[in-house]
C-alpha cells in the first residue's frame, strides 16, 4: 500500500480515537485494544511523538552528516561515542515509541551501529523524570539501581551489537537525506534543534497545567520564527519533507502496535503473571524481562504498573528487570526498529535487551535479598 494512502488511513483512525468519547471500556480484548489506542491517541502523540517526529527531521535534514560521525559515527572516539549515547537522553520524557524517530534520524546521518542503538536503549530508561517518581516510590536503592543499570545495559547492549554485526557497516548513511548547502549555520540549526528539544523536556516536568501551557507556546512560537525568519526557504523545506516522511512512515505502525499491546494485556492474565514473578528465580527474572518487552510502557506508567504488581508479591530482582527492558522496548517500537534495523538487527538487539534485563535483575536481587 502507498505511504500516503497508509498515512491517510491512519490520519482517519487517530481522528476517531482522539475525538471518541472516554467511557471504560472493559470486558474483551478488543475493548482493550481500543481503550489503550484511545488513551495513547489523546495523551501521547501530540504532546509526545509530533513534537519528537519534527526534532527529528530537523536532526535528519539540518545537522551535517560530519557532525554526527564526529561524536556517534562508527569511527568516532569509542568513549566520546558511548558515553555520550549513554546519557543524551536522561533529560527527555521520552517512551521506546516517542524515542524512535529521533534514533531515525541520527542513524540515517551517519551514526555508528553501537552508539545509535546505545541512544535508542537509553533515552527511554533513563529519563530523569522515571528515575525520580522510581526513587519517591520505591526507595533511592531501586531508584539508583536502575539509572545505573540503565546507563551500563545501553553500553555494553550497544557495544554488543557493533560486536555482532562488525562487518556489516552501514553503506547508505545519508542516501536518503537531502541536503542542505555548505553554507549552513550550525549555530543556528544547533539552536532550532535544541528549542524543539525543550518541548518534550517541558512536557515531561511535573508543574503547573497553565504554566506548561504557556511554555509550548512559547517554544511553538521561537521555532515558528526560527524555522520563517532565520533559516532559508530550503532548509525550512528539507526540515518540513523528512518530519513528513518519518511521520507517515512511523506512525501507522505504532498506532497497530500499540491496539495489539492493549489485546495482549488481556490475553496475558494478571493472576498468571504475578504468580511467576515471586522470589529472585532465573525464570521470575526471565519472565520479568520478557513481559516488559511484550507490553507497551507510556512514559512513567511503568512505576504505577511495577507498584501493583509488587504489592502482590512480586520479587525485587523481577521488578528492576521489569524497569529495564519495559521502557525501553515494547510491541510497537520492535515493529518500527525492524523496519529501520531489519530483521536480523532487531532480533538481535530484543534478545540482548532481555538477556541482560534477566542478568541485571539477578545481581540485584541476591544484594537486597
Amino acid at each position: 500500500m502507498d505511504d500516503k494512502v497508509l498515512f491517510v488511513l491512519f490520519l482517519v483512525v487517530f481522528a476517531f480515537f482522539y475525538l471518541l468519547p472516554f467511557t471504560e471500556l472493559t470486558g474483551t480484548f478488543l475493548d482493550s485494544g481500543i481503550s489503550m489506542t484511545h488513551e495513547y491517541a489523546t495523551e501521547h502523540v501530540l504532546t509526545c511523538l509530533v513534537p519528537a517526529f519534527f526534532v527529528a527531521g530537523a536532526i535528519t535534514g539540518l545537522l551535517k552528516k560530519d557532525i554526527v560521525m564526529k561524536y556517534l559515527g562508527a569511527d568516532a572516539n569509542k568513549i566520546i561515542a558511548y558515553l555520550f549515547a549513554s546519557v543524551s537522553g536522561s533529560i527527555l520524557a521520552v517512551c521506546s515509541c516517542t524515542i524512535l524517530p529521533l534514533f531515525a534520524g541520527i542513524w540515517k546521518r551517519g551514526a555508528g551501529l553501537g552508539p545509535a542503538i546505545t541512544f535508542l536503549y537509553s533515552g527511554p530508561a533513563i529519563n530523569i523524570a522515571a528515575i525520580f517518581l522510581t526513587a519517591s516510590v520505591f526507595g533511592f536503592q531501586l531508584g539508583f539501581a536502575r539509572a545505573v543499570s540503565a546507563i551500563l545495559l545501553a553500553i555494553v547492549i550497544g557495544l554488543s551489537m557493533e560486536l555482532f554485526f562488525k562487518n556489516d557497516r552501514q553503506k547508505n548513511a545519508g542516501k536518503l537525506i537531502t541536503e542542505t548547502d555548505d553554507k549552513t549555520d550550525m549555530r543556528l540549526v544547533s539552536v532550532f534543534i535544541f528549542v524543539q528539544i525543550l518541548f518534550l523536556i517541558v512536557n515531561g516536568l511535573k508543574i503547573d497545567f497553565g504554566l506548561k501551557i504557556s511554555a509550548f507556546a512559547v517554544i511553538i512560537l521561537t521555532t515558528a520564527y526560527l524555522a520563517i525568519f532565520r533559516l532559508s526557504r530550503e532548509q525550512a523545506r528539507v526540515w518540513l519533507l523528512e518530519t513528513w516522511g518519518l511521520s507517515k512512515t512511523f506512525l501507522p505502525i505504532l498506532f497497530l502496535g500499540v491496539f495489539t499491546a492493549g489485546v495482549l494485556q488481556v490475553l496475558l492474565p494478571e493472576e498468571l503473571i504475578t504468580s511467576t514473578l515471586g522470589g529472585n528465580s532465573l525464570g521470575a527474572n526471565l519472565t520479568a524481562s520478557v513481559f516488559g518487552v511484550v507490553v507497551y510502557f507510556a512514559t512513567l506508567t511503568e512505576v504505577p504498573i511495577l507498584q501493583a504488581l509488587m504489592a502482590k508479591g512480586m520479587g525485587a530482582g523481577p521488578a528492576l528487570a521489569l524497569l529495564l527492558s519495559g521502557p525501553s522496548v515494547s510491541l510497537p517500537s520492535i515493529l518500527v526498529i525492524h523496519r529501520v534495523l531489519g530483521l536480523n538487527k532487531t532480533a538481535a538487539y530484543i534478545s540482548l535487551v532481555v538477556i541482560f534485563s534477566t542478568l541485571a535483575g539477578l545481581v540485584y536481587g541476591m544484594f537486597v535479598a
